[in-house]
This record gives C-alpha cells, structure tokens and sequence, in this order.
C-alpha cells in the first residue's frame, strides 16, 4: 500500500508586495535621513517615548554609487538588555525609489526565498519578513526619534516626522 505524502506548494515571492514595502521603506528613510547634515556620513538621532529614553539610532553611509547608496542603519544603547539592538545593511536604489534590507547583523545576505527547512532555519519568506521589520522599525523611529539636545531642532513628543 502506497502512502501519498503532500508536499507543501513551494514559496513564491509576491513582487508586487514586496515591491511597495521597499518602496515604502525608501519614503521613511528620506524622511529619517533629512536630518543628516552635508558631507557628513553619519547621522544619529535618539528614541524618547514619553520621559524615557529607548536608544539611539545610527545611520551611517557606507557606500555610495551613481544610483545607490549602502547604509548601515543600527539602535544603540537600548535600555532593555533583553532586546537584541537592530542591526542592518540596507541598499538604496534611487532610481527606483526603493530600499531594501541586503544583511542583518553584518552576518548574513538575506536569500529572496529559502526552502524550508534549512540548516539556518530561516523562513522561505525571510526576506520579506525582514523588510517588513524595516518598515515598522522606521515607523516607530519617525514618531519617537529626536535630534539630541546639543541640536537646535529638538522636538519634544513630537517625532520627527
């Protein structure tokens, strides 16, 4: 007697989806990144809910090309010791006004789809789910993020969007 075993259909990326989350992702960088001051490759900010302090976040130019930029984007100093601080390498496409996540934790490219399972474990959808952190990471930084105090503009409870 034959067992039928059913397989589970294989992954397959909805690039339309994942089209307007890097799209997305481009639009809260710019807003993120007018802070920068000219020349300078880093800018940094900090993250204030209310009366406490949640981190500071680093954006660092890394590379940059004719039409795209590298970043490293990273939170420091977070106060919960229990959360791993983000860390990503984030490419800009500017000629398509996109932005994608390329590495997590300087460690690791990040596979359009992985079977499942895998010897990292990563999901078959890793990629999207990580843009998708992105997305919500940059959110929650337009609505808590301050210039330091030594800055003019510093905004109290009032984000930086």
């Amino acid at each position: 007697m034959t067992e039928w075993v059913k397989r589970p259909k294989p992954y397959v990326p909805d690039l339309r989806r994942f089209g307007a989350l890097c799209d997305g992702n481009y639009q809260r960088l710019r807003k993120l990144r007018k802070l920068e001051v000219a020349g300078q490759p880093v800018c940094e900010f900090e993250l204030h809910r209310e009366n406490q302090y949640l981190g500071r976040v680093r954006i660092e130019v890394l590379q940059t090309t004719k039409f795209t930029e590298t970043l490293l984007l990273e939170q420091v100093h977070n106060s919960g010791r229990w959360l791993n601080n983000p860390q990503m390498t984030v490419r800009v496409y500017h000629d398509a006004a996109m932005a994608e996540i390329i590495s997590c934790y300087r460690q690791r490219q990040i596979a359009p789809v992985n079977d499942y399972p895998n010897r990292y474990m990563h999901h078959p959808d890793e990629k999207v789910q990580v843009n998708s952190f992105l997305a919500d990471w940059l959110d929650f930084c337009l609505r808590f993020g301050h210039l330091p105090m030594e800055h003019a503009a510093w905004t109290a409870g009032g984000g930086l969007e």
